[in-house]
C-alpha cells in the first residue's frame, strides 16, 4: 500500500441510486444532475482540479436528490438542475483557475 495526497482539489458526489419504491435521489434526477455538473466542470477547465462522481445511497433518500462537496463538508438537498449554477459558484470559490 501507497499513501498518496488527493489528486483533486474538490470531490463531488451525486447520489444516482434507485429504489424500487418510495423516494430516491436517481428517479427524481440525480444522474441528470451529475451529468450537468460534469459538463460544467469540463467546460470550465477544471477536470484535473475537480472531480464529479456518482454516489450510491446516502440513506437522505427523502432529502435527495443530494450532492455532497468534500473537503468542504457540505450537503446539498433537494437539488435541482436549476439549483447547479448556484452550487458550482459556491464549490469553486476560492479555487485558482475557476472561472
Amino acid at each position: 500500500m501507497k499513501k498518496e495526497n488527493l489528486p483533486f482539489k474538490k470531490y463531488i458526489f451525486v447520489c444516482v441510486n434507485e429504489r424500487d419504491e418510495g423516494a430516491c435521489c436517481g428517479l427524481a434526477g440525480g444522474a441528470q444532475i451529475r451529468e450537468q455538473l460534469k459538463q460544467l466542470i469540463k467546460d470550465k477547465g477544471l477536470k484535473g482540479t475537480v472531480r464529479v462522481s456518482q454516489s450510491g445511497c446516502m440513506d437522505q433518500c427523502v432529502k435527495g436528490p443530494n450532492v455532497m462537496v468534500f473537503p468542504d463538508n457540505i450537503w446539498y438537498a433537494g437539488v435541482t438542475t436549476a439549483d447547479i449554477p448556484r452550487i458550482l459558484e459556491e464549490i469553486l470559490a476560492g479555487l485558482p483557475n475557476a472561472h
